[in-house]
């Protein structure tokens, strides 16, 4: 593992927008618009979190997951390319993991390109587990989807 960027996690805001988009275009064959990130960001049922460089301040990586009645939708997680396998995306999940968790007694789920052998192993880890298979999913080039769900968390017992 490389050396660990030392970040601080907090709620994204409009005017993370140019850093988000920098990383997202880097990140994804299809990013996501602008105007998606904002409308998240704008949601009241929507968590962005970023993570930022203690030293530089700078984002190095952002996950957006959006409340629905069952689930917490986990949308968008990355992390810059000169940041990635340092843990920050760990931190991220388990910081949403801990904010979220006894909330309406929602599990988490998400889509992972079947092919992005890292993610999966990732959210392996974390507690998701393989549910399915979204077919054609990815409209760059058709790639399946595989669906992940965790169980909801509890809230520890005092």
């Amino acid at each position: 593992m490389k050396e660990m960027t030392r970040v601080e996690l907090r709620r994204l805001e409009m005017r993370d927008l140019n850093a988000i988009e920098r990383i997202e275009r880097a990140s994804y064959p299809t990013p996501w618009s602008r105007s998606m990130f904002a409308s998240e960001l704008a949601k009241p049922s929507s968590i962005c979190l970023g993570a930022f460089d203690l030293e530089t301040l700078e984002l190095v990586g952002y996950l957006v997951i959006s409340r629905y009645v069952d689930a917490w939708h986990v949308m968008n997680v990355a992390v810059a390319a000169e940041h990635r396998r340092r843990g920050i995306a760990t931190m991220l999940l388990e910081r949403l993991f801990e904010a979220t968790a006894g909330r309406g007694r929602r599990g988490y789920t998400l889509e992972v390109r079947v092919s992005n052998a890292g993610a999966v192993a990732l959210y392996e880890r974390l507690g998701f587990k393989p549910r399915g298979v979204r077919r054609g999913y990815y409209t760059d080039n058709r790639e399946d989807a595989l669906i992940m769900w965790k169980d909801p968390i509890s809230e520890p017992d005092d």
